[in-house]
């Protein structure tokens, strides 16, 4: 599990260990009962603060993809992967929609932006349809 954080980012790096955690566990890399790191591990491959990974390794448990044994550490719960999927979904989703306001925005046309969703599409499902995108 990648959990690298950046710096630069202008989201908190809390929320940037929480989405990496969650990616992992969506992705079936860390699966229901595995451990996460300590918190102090965490902290030193992430290059933050301890209580940095602290509120994370909170946030995970309120969201219910983790929950935390006394003394044991924390794990991922049978519920982890459904509820991983279903924030990273909600977020990316939200995300999907600001970009393509901003885009509507910027003045592209509804036309170029269906056409770069096919092509995504196309691409996903390993279809390749020789057109190229207006955009």
């Amino acid at each position: 599990m990648d959990l690298r954080v950046d710096p630069h980012s202008h989201v908190p790096p809390s929320q940037q260990l929480v989405a990496a955690v969650l990616d992992a566990i969506a992705g079936g890399e860390v699966a229901p009962g595995d451990k996460l790191p300590s918190v102090r591990g965490a902290a030193e491959q992430a290059l933050v603060n301890p209580n940095t990974v602290a509120k994370a390794w909170r946030d995970l448990e309120h969201l219910g993809a983790t929950e935390g044994r006394n003394g044991a550490g924390v794990y991922v719960t049978a519920a982890g992967p459904d509820v991983a999927k279903a924030v990273r979904l909600a977020e990316t989703l939200a995300t999907f929609r600001a970009a393509v306001q901003m885009a509507l925005r910027a003045g592209h046309d509804m036309g170029v932006l269906r056409d770069v969703l096919a092509g995504a599409d196309a691409v996903e499902s390993g279809e390749t349809t020789g057109r190229r995108s207006r955009a």
